[in-house]
């Protein structure tokens, strides 16, 4: 478990690049990092110790190659593939989204990626390869600051409380491309509804944070359907508080490293139908505590 570090006193100390923070809690450009260097292990664990601090943090001019963007990610883990959507067929764990004039952009709402897992994300790393000329921005939530300003008598209900969460939008997906019911049944078995705490703690910095997302969410485990509902309504709302949040204006060749477990992102679609190409991959973290 590492020190919780205050960002002011964070920047306060000698580190290997530059820092251009977004907002008072989340959200930094590290400047004067050129990532298609391999990493030191020193530097490795100096853009963990930032990504900690700042929840997400941003390089811009990095034209790296796809092997480059593995390397990169797999310095901080091992990288997962997405089962239902559409990867690299050479390098399975990149994923590719492209939207255009035929193709709106559909990741508008907030949420924390493949929360459906048994084991969700650590992180994502995202490659911007073209930008809209404008809008296609990326926002980021602190879930930590969500957390901490929750009204005590609700953090006291939601002590040990658990949450569902399931795949239920790809498994849509699944029967509009006409997988059989055989077909998504396995989907079902191999990725069963996980069971995660509502308020979950980090475990590198032992911080309590809201993890329940509108997209993979599903209810609260032995709550009356109707408090589960409304209590999850509530708590999906803090994310769009613009007190928690940075924005990110994305340039060809930028790239923003978010930590899944400490907030939750939403990606502004509003730049159609303009195109928008990017690249992901993701760091497979550990069951949520």
């Amino acid at each position: 478990m590492v020190k919780d570090f205050d960002p002011n006193e964070f920047e306060q100390k000698q580190h290997p690049y530059s820092i251009n923070r977004l907002s008072p809690t989340i959200g930094a450009e590290l400047l004067d990092i050129d990532l298609k260097k391999p990493l030191t292990k020193e530097l490795s664990d100096e853009v963990y110790q930032a990504l900690l601090v700042y929840k997400v943090v941003f390089f811009r001019d990095q034209d790296l190659t796809i092997e480059e963007h593995l390397d990169f990610g797999r310095n901080f883990g091992d990288l997962e593939i997405h089962p239902f959507t559409y990867n690299d067929k050479k390098y399975p764990e990149v994923l590719k989204i492209t939207h255009d004039e035929n193709n709106k952009g559909r990741e508008n709402a907030w949420h924390s990626d493949v929360t459906w897992r048994l084991e969700p994300s650590l992180g994502s790393i995202l490659r911007m390869k073209q930008a809209p000329k404008f809008g296609g921005d990326t926002l980021f939530s602190d879930m930590y600051a969500a957390y901490d300003d929750l009204p005590e008598e609700v953090k006291k209900r939601l002590e040990g409380a658990i949450a569902i969460h399931d795949f239920a939008n790809f498994r849509k997906g699944l029967e509009k491309r006409g997988a059989s019911k055989e077909e998504i049944e396995a989907y079902n078995k191999k990725y069963p509804m996980p069971e995660h705490p509502v308020i979950r703690t980090h475990p590198d910095t032992g911080k309590k944070l809201i993890y329940v997302n509108v997209a993979f969410t599903q209810y609260i485990k032995d709550w009356k359907p109707d408090e589960s509902a409304k209590m999850l309504k509530f708590l999906y709302s803090r994310a769009a508080t613009p007190e928690y949040q940075c924005r990110f204006a994305w340039e060809d060749n930028s790239m923003a490293f978010w930590d899944n477990r400490s907030c939750q992102h939403y990606a502004a679609s509003d730049y159609w139908p303009q195109v928008r190409k990017v690249e992901r991959v993701t760091i497979i973290g550990d069951r949520p505590r």
